[in-house]
């Protein structure tokens, strides 16, 4: 196999880092914040009525799929008010949210390889996720990072991609997206014209029918060592 790779784009949730252990801390986080701040609305909603609050709040709002920010603060904002706390409390509330959210702590190989890679080909950033590289301490390794509340729509849209390949200066065949999710990731890249890459961490099967991706690892390194035995795939690296 054979292509030309002026970029990549890179998933980040579950690609550098696993999300569920920041899931669980935000959880617990806001709910001690609760109980010092709101104390009715930490009795009404514990962790478990939270997030069903949060579930919900997701399937009764379809449009805003594509910013989990805004569903974050609805969902804060209807805890609050349900618990008859005071609407104030909603920004200081995100704030705490948005503080663990952005605790990240990356798979073991994930720092090492997006080194590398980055200093073979320009390394962006494409993320339904509302994660702040900035915030985090990752952003010198990204030239941009574009996520689907900027864009207005989410991946497996194809239109975030090509967004994200006219920033790069890259035809989307140039361009290799790698991610963990099969739909999301894989075959929205796959479908918008790019190269694709599965990071198949959790080693599972791979289940779609007829496409498939044109690589698939099980760690961030062995894509970096792909790359470091196939120097001439890296065509046009300064032009990028």
């Amino acid at each position: 196999m054979s292509f030309p790779l002026r970029a990549i784009t890179l998933d980040l949730d579950d690609t550098l880092w696993p999300f569920a252990p920041i899931g669980a801390r935000i959880d617990q986080v806001l709910h001690d914040w609760m109980r010092v701040h709101s104390p009715r609305t930490a009795e009404r909603f514990p962790v478990a009525a939270m997030r069903e609050l949060r579930e919900r709040s997701f399937a009764e709002n379809p449009h805003l799929h594509h910013d989990l920010s805004a569903l974050r603060r609805l969902t804060l904002q209807q805890a609050l008010a349900e618990s008859g706390a005071d609407p104030e409390l909603l920004e200081p509330a995100y704030e705490v949210f948005y503080a663990a959210r952005n605790q990240v702590q990356c798979y073991p190989d994930a720092l090492d390889a997006l080194a590398r890679l980055a200093a073979k080909v320009p390394v962006a950033a494409v993320s339904n996720g509302n994660a702040d590289l900035q915030r985090i301490g990752l952003s010198q390794h990204f030239v941009f990072q574009l996520g689907s509340r900027e864009h207005g729509a989410a991946k497996p849209d194809a239109s975030i991609f090509h967004a994200a390949c006219a920033r790069l200066g890259a035809a989307p065949g140039e361009v290799l997206h790698v991610g963990d999710h099969i739909e999301m990731d894989v075959l929205g890249a796959a479908r918008a014209g790019l190269r694709s890459c599965w990071l198949n961490r959790e080693a599972q099967r791979w289940s779609h029918p007829s496409l498939r991706p044109d690589l698939e690892f099980h760690t961030l390194t062995a894509l970096a060592d792909w790359l470091d035995a196939h120097p001439s795939f890296a065509t046009e690296h300064a032009a990028a």
